[in-house]
């Protein structure tokens, strides 16, 4: 092989390198931005939203959690933190309690029925959901803030 194709073909080769590299670096971006996964007992879970590129990556994953919990101010839409949340199975057995610190919580949780007990500023806000083991279901909690 002559000097002039070798060089051709080596600088290709080096395009393609740093092309599959910076794919792999914007693939890598929106998990940065992703809280850590906590665990509490045997449900995992993240809470956060804060900032755009947070939100972006917690609406991105939340397809991959059976419960997604949304906190918001009922005017403006603005949302809200420092939301109280306690999940609990049909039994009445406590699953989750945490204090929310942005305004998504997404919870890994087996099939069943749960009750969701969140309370912001003394107010507090009981819904029951069906976690099916497919799809995500979605609660929005809205308060005068």
């Amino acid at each position: 092989m002559n000097k002039r194709n070798e060089r051709s073909r080596m600088a290709a080769m080096l395009v393609a390198g740093c092309l599959a590299l910076a794919a792999g670096t914007v693939a890598a971006q929106p998990a940065a931005a992703l809280p850590a996964v906590q665990q509490q007992g045997q449900v995992q879970y993240l809470m956060g939203g804060f900032g755009h590129d947070e939100s972006e990556a917690i609406k991105a994953a939340s397809s991959s959690y059976p419960l997604a919990l949304t906190f918001a101010a009922t005017q403006g839409g603005a949302y809200l933190a420092d939301v109280q949340v306690a999940i609990t199975d049909a039994q009445g057995k406590a699953v989750l309690s945490t204090t929310a610190d942005g305004p998504y919580l997404l919870v890994k949780l087996p099939p069943g029925n749960y009750k969701i007990s969140a309370r912001f500023k003394d107010k507090e806000q009981t819904r029951q959901v069906t976690v099916s083991g497919q799809g995500t279901v979605r609660q929005t909690f809205n308060w005068d803030a």
